[in-house]
């Protein structure tokens, strides 16, 4: 019997030792989980993998696109994550558009973006048209789209909107690529944003 009970004993004895192991392990990996960096609105945009995840609609493509204009104009990066945001903007760009864009699009583009800076303009928010608002066409037997977006920009205290359309062409592969976008002065295909 003494034997039993001892036995029994070293059993409840292995148990706790097991139950606070278990116990601390998972406190461990909760402060780990708890201690990890949100990643910057930079980082996120370039996140996105484009291949896999590419904007399904229109609206999403020019929202992303958008989005890029935010952190290149607005937040703070390294030269290598500007070289990234341009690349991005070229992915969602229609071929032609990219073959219109000079070689030293990402020196036009650095300019461009470090005017705005200088000066204190910053893209301070973006309002894309509603999805049941695109305008669906056909033009030269290619699908295409137009949305407006409206930009507010920042400067100082004062608030600026500019609307634009966007007009996309529907790929080899079907995915939505900005072609150019319109606006008062008629359609504009930027040399550097």
């Amino acid at each position: 019997m003494k034997r039993f009970a001892s036995t029994r004993g070293m059993i409840v004895f292995l148990l706790l030792v097991c139950m606070l192991a278990g116990y601390y392990f998972y406190l461990s990996n909760k402060t780990e989980k708890d201690e990890e960096v949100d990643a910057t609105k930079v980082q996120e945009v370039l996140l996105r993998d484009l291949s896999r995840n590419y904007p399904a609609t229109p609206k999403e493509v020019v929202r992303y696109y958008s989005e890029i204009m935010q952190c290149l104009y607005n937040e703070e990066y390294t030269e290598e994550e500007l070289e990234q945001l341009a690349e991005k903007v070229l992915e969602i760009y229609d071929s032609d558009l990219v073959a219109f864009q000079p070689e030293e699009y990402i020196n036009k583009l650095r300019d461009d973006v470090t005017d705005y800076k200088t000066r204190g303009v910053s893209v301070s928010s973006f309002k894309t048209s509603n999805s049941t608002d695109v305008e669906y066409f056909t033009k030269d037997g290619r699908q295409c789209a137009g949305i407006f977006c409206t930009y507010t920009l920042r400067l100082g205290s004062s608030l600026e909107a500019v609307e634009e359309v966007f007009i996309l062409r529907k790929d080899e592969e079907g995915h939505w690529k900005i072609f150019g976008w319109d606006d008062a002065n008629g359609l504009q295909q930027p040399a550097a944003s």
